[in-house]
């Protein structure tokens, strides 16, 4: 079975989700939770890419794995009519929420063996 990391980075890899995605950078991943829990957590049984259907639960596991939440990726966009156009094409009731984690960069695939639980 896939760890947590390597679950994660599947996902992020995959054309299928819309709900998370790599920061610019390929330094932070970026997580819509009200599409997050639907187009990831709210999967049946049969198809399901984690073994809960929490959002907490998800939090709780990039917190043992040692991601820590950021406030935005600052480098997601050059520009402030960039960034003001891109936070306005997010619903006003969705979050977006940031984390980091030093061994898990897009650009360093092979980190992620070194992605340990705390």
């Amino acid at each position: 079975p896939l760890s947590f990391p390597q679950k994660l980075w599947k996902i992020l890899e995959s054309d299928q989700f819309r709900s998370i995605w790599w920061s610019d950078s390929g330094k932070c991943i970026a997580i819509n939770e009200e599409l997050f829990k639907e187009e990831v957590l709210g999967r049946g049984r049969l198809q399901q890419v984690f073994n809960t259907q929490r959002i907490k639960s998800i939090i709780r596991q990039l917190n043992i794995y040692g991601f820590s939440k950021m406030q935005r990726d600052v480098q997601r966009s050059a520009s402030l009519p960039e960034f003001l156009a891109e936070e306005a094409a997010v619903s006003a009731h969705s979050q977006i929420l940031y984390y980091y984690n030093p061994c898990f960069n897009r650009a360093h695939p092979w980190l992620l063996e070194t992605c340990m639980r705390r």
